[in-house]
């Protein structure tokens, strides 16, 4: 097979594929494995977002790199606050 990404159709069925092994995998999980992939999840995001601040800033300075994360984080704790205080938010797709 060609790449997926020059045939739409091809490209949803892989999508979809990986959505369903995705979701077949939770649903074999306990409760306490699927909590645990919770703290796993973060922890590998949270590290992306201290390597991304490494490579944006160009130091290797760990508190500039962590300032820049919680910089990052109170971005979105701003965009999740209005959102939720907006008196009409837009309906989801």
């Amino acid at each position: 097979m060609g790449n997926p990404h020059d045939h739409p159709a091809a490209l949803k069925d892989l999508q979809d594929l990986i959505c369903r092994e995705q979701v077949l995998r939770a649903r074999a999980m306990t409760p306490e494995e699927r909590f645990e992939s919770v703290f796993e999840l973060s922890d590998f995001q949270i590290g992306m977002m201290h390597a991304g601040a490494m490579d944006r800033l160009g130091t290797l300075d760990a508190t500039e790199r962590w300032r820049e994360v919680r910089r990052w984080m109170n971005c979105l704790d701003r965009a999740r606050d209005f959102r939720s205080c907006t008196p009409n938010p837009p309906l989801s797709a």
